[in-house]
């Protein structure tokens, strides 16, 4: 269904039509993925030399400070250097030094918070085989466990709540392995989550099991909502969730698909006035579709499947977004819900509409879209876009960054 929101260019991309994607190896074919490498490359020296100009040095989050450059860093080391040229890692390092060090220790969230630099810091000494350094990095990063645990005013969303700091703790885990992170910490805080959504949910007598508000507002999306809380809660371990996912999260995902609007998109919060207007991770499908996606490997319910690809449609149609290239609101976002379609179902149309908003984003810059407050940054700007780029080369191991494991 065709929708005029006014924040999409139309769409004059042709779909798919059985063209070979992918070499014998499993990656990109040779000529596209040519030209994302020397997109990825125009686009990093173009990043370079706007930071090199100056950077708001006061803003160390992943979201739009440093760290998130220094994220970018980390990802280019595994997909550009294949983990053997060190030069992305010191580079990460060199901008998550000062971050480090002048940490205002008031949020906890890996996005937003303490938690992000001191996850990649963790990861970063571990990788350039700095033990104490990595050691201090996870003392510290496990010392905030408290305050996410007992604070009573701390939300639960992704962006300053309990689950953006369950992603640190999950990020760690993944690239140091299960001793860095013991399973216990991590229910802490999932029990923590569930019960503060159970308790919304009585309170306000909501037909939804679990409930979670931000600034009073019951946000549904990725950023600050239903959708990113219960999405971070799916990626723990089977030890952590036991039963919950069962008994609260998989009924509560059943009561949000019917708020689905016509066109498959979905609205940002409860009582929305915005109506079907946002197109963005953070706001409808673009986040949705990775619930779903998660849904669908943790319970096999084929409706998750179906919503899937409902979600994808909308993405194709109205994805190509006016208000920039970022991942958070923007074009590359929205291409990475196209890739976590593409590896649930391995149907090469999602990988080819991914590769299209690629293709749109390698001409960065030309299409008089809004300037991000953040031009630089990973969630509103150039490192994100850079990063979804060098991701399509490999898609089967593309990761929606600091939000997907």
């Amino acid at each position: 269904m065709e929708v005029e929101d006014g924040r999409h260019f139309p769409n004059a991309f042709e779909d798919y039509k059985g063209e070979e994607l992918l070499s014998s190896g499993g990656q990109i074919r040779d000529d596209f993925r040519k030209r994302l490498i020397e997109n990825i490359e125009r686009l990093l020296r173009a990043l370079e030399t706007s930071l090199s100009e100056g950077y708001d040095e006061g803003d160390y989050s992943i979201y739009t400070g440093s760290s998130g450059i220094a994220l970018l860093h980390l990802h280019l080391y595994k997909v550009r250097d294949n983990c053997q040229d060190d030069r992305h890692l010191h580079s990460a390092l060199g901008l998550l030094k000062r971050p480090l060090r002048h940490l205002k220790q008031k949020r906890v969230t890996f996005l937003c918070g303490d938690a992000g630099p001191l996850a990649v810091g963790a990861v970063i000494y571990s990788k350039l085989q700095k033990k104490a350094e990595c050691e201090e990095c996870l003392k510290r990063l496990l010392s905030l466990q408290d305050a996410v645990i007992n604070d009573p005013n701390l939300p639960n969303e992704v962006l300053f709540g309990r689950v953006g700091y369950l992603f640190g703790l999950l990020f760690v885990r993944q690239h140091l392995g299960v001793e860095a992170v013991n399973s216990s910490i991590l229910s802490k805080v999932f029990s923590t989550v569930i019960e503060s959504g159970r308790h919304l949910s009585v309170s306000s007598d909501s037909p939804c099991p679990l409930m979670y508000e931000w600034h009073e507002k019951k946000y549904l999306g990725a950023a600050h909502g239903l959708v990113g809380i219960f999405y971070m809660l799916m990626q723990c371990p089977e030890e952590v969730y036991k039963n919950d996912l069962n008994d609260y999260v998989k009924p509560s995902i059943d009561w949000l698909m019917n708020l689905r609007f016509p066109s498959g998109n979905y609205p940002s919060s409860i009582g929305s006035s915005t109506g079907d207007k946002l197109v963005h991770w953070c706001h409808g499908a673009p986040g949705w579709i990775h619930m779903f996606v998660m849904a669908y490997k943790r319970f096999g319910d084929p409706k998750y499947l179906q919503c899937t690809k409902e979600c994808a449609d909308v993405l194709w149609t109205r994805g190509l977004l006016k208000k920039g290239y970022g991942i958070c609101h923007g074009t590359a976002g929205n291409g990475y819900g196209l890739l976590a379609a593409y590896k649930l179902t391995n149907e090469p149309k999602y990988l080819f509409r991914a590769m299209k908003f690629a293709e749109f984003c390698c001409d960065y810059g030309s299409h008089n879209c809004r300037i991000a407050d953040r031009p630089n940054s990973l969630f509103e700007g150039l490192a994100g876009t850079i990063y979804f780029l060098a991701d399509v080369i490999d898609p089967r191991n593309s990761k929606f960054p600091a939000f997907e494991l």
